[in-house]
């Protein structure tokens, strides 16, 4: 009999997105990054964010730096035993201790420097991940992801074809509400990205739900009758699930970004 244990193939979250729509929304991604950079006012910088440990300047610092990461395997390497080293010494979950030490290697950049260096990155870490071969891409990833109150484990590629493009889309409309502005929004790239969301988070809950979600990026997905009804502004929703903050019912099944 075969004992299964949460590394076993079947068990692997693994992207669900087809590889050229995800890389095509890497880059665009990407770009609008670059954009809501440059458009920061100088007063904008300093200000608080949704990330409460970050202010504008420093989450932007971690989304240059999460860019920088993926341009090339050496600074990936580079990246990952620093903070490997750094969780150990001062007993810190591995991602925490990476995107600190994103943010602490930046520490004396100035906005404008910030800003270039994104406009610089953003096409190196879209042909790297591009690039990252299959063998890569199926690999299980090292750590385990805590997530719903478990452990799961994900394939590299997940990360790659995936969390590596919602992470920069989230921070992207964190910093829009920092600002009080209104951030870039399109049915064709960040619709395509809000489906996969909801696509994963469908799964997650394997629960009957109807699902209306307003503005440029929403739409609207239905399970099974009867179940719980949720209508809300996409960016709210994303919101929700990526639990920045506490929601009720089927909204509190979480998705990682």
């Amino acid at each position: 009999m075969k004992t299964t244990t949460p590394t076993d193939a079947e068990r692997l979250v693994r992207p669900q997105i087809p590889r050229r729509l995800a890389m095509r929304l890497a880059a665009t991604e990407y770009e609008r990054t670059t954009a809501t950079l440059a458009a920061l006012s100088a007063a904008d910088w300093s200000r608080p964010t949704p990330c409460t440990e970050w202010d504008v300047r420093q989450l932007a610092c971690h989304m240059v730096g999460m860019a920088t990461m993926v341009s090339t395997p050496w600074e990936m390497a580079r990246q990952q035993k620093k903070a490997t080293a750094i969780a150990r010494a001062d007993g810190l979950v591995a991602i925490d201790a990476l995107t600190g030490l994103q943010v602490a290697e930046r520490a004396d950049w100035s906005p404008a420097r910030i800003a270039d260096a994104a406009r610089s990155i953003g096409p190196r870490a879209a042909r790297g991940r591009r690039f990252t071969p299959p063998f890569i891409r199926s690999r299980p990833f090292p750590d385990p992801q805590h997530l719903n109150g478990q452990d799961e484990h994900w394939v590299i590629g997940f990360l790659s074809d995936v969390i590596l493009t919602r992470d920069p889309w989230l921070h992207r409309m964190d910093i829009a509400a920092a600002t009080g502005t209104e951030p870039v929004l399109t049915a064709e790239h960040d619709g395509a990205i809000v489906a996969d969301v909801v696509d994963e988070w469908s799964r997650r809950h394997d629960a009957s739900y109807d699902l209306e979600l307003t503005g440029p990026a929403g739409g609207h997905w239905q399970r099974g009758n009867g179940g719980e009804r949720i209508s809300m502004d996409a960016v709210g929703f994303c919101r929700a699930i990526s639990g920045r903050a506490d929601a009720p019912g089927l909204l509190a099944v979480q998705v990682p970004f």
